[in-house]
């Protein structure tokens, strides 16, 4: 029989957003990463690129996405249409969640951190995904594997 946890935290909903980088020449990788109550939209995930280009210091970066709708809002095309010095969209094929490196990450994060997690409050929970994050984030062989695993390349 399979074990029932009864447990009184009722979940309120923590979103999270992450990029995970690879330099040009393949000598680092990097994870950058939010976390936020509620869900990610529009205005909060401009709000998320507008800082991670603040964290890279003015780079350029090539962002892949997934078919998010906030991806594809027409705030978010005219956003990126404004930003072209310094960043580029590519949009992953539909269904192709295999190509997204950051979908292994947080494989990785629920496998362990949140695997089995039972928390008292929502900041609980975000402190564990939080420790995760960093821990992926230290491990630039980690972000590698990921990237691997998609069978992409830089």
């Amino acid at each position: 029989m399979t074990p029932v946890l009864t447990h009184r935290f009722s979940w309120k909903r923590l979103s999270r957003s992450a990029v995970v980088g690879y330099a040009p020449d393949g000598a680092d990788a990097w994870l950058v990463f939010q976390m936020r109550p509620g869900s990610y939209n529009e205005e909060t995930l401009i709000g998320f690129l507008i800082e991670l280009h603040g964290h890279l210091d003015g780079d350029k970066v090539t962002i892949i996405w997934d078919g998010l709708p906030s991806h594809r809002s027409r705030a978010m095309k005219a956003f990126i249409a404004s930003q072209r010095s310094w960043l580029v969209v590519e949009q992953l094929p539909g269904y192709a969640h295999d190509l997204n490196p950051v979908e292994m990450i947080w494989g990785n994060l629920k496998s362990r951190e949140l695997a089995n997690l039972c928390p008292d409050t929502i900041e609980d929970a975000a402190g564990f995904a939080d420790a995760g994050l960093e821990r992926i984030g230290g491990d630039a062989q980690l972000c590698f594997a990921f990237l691997r695993h998609t069978g992409l390349s830089l």
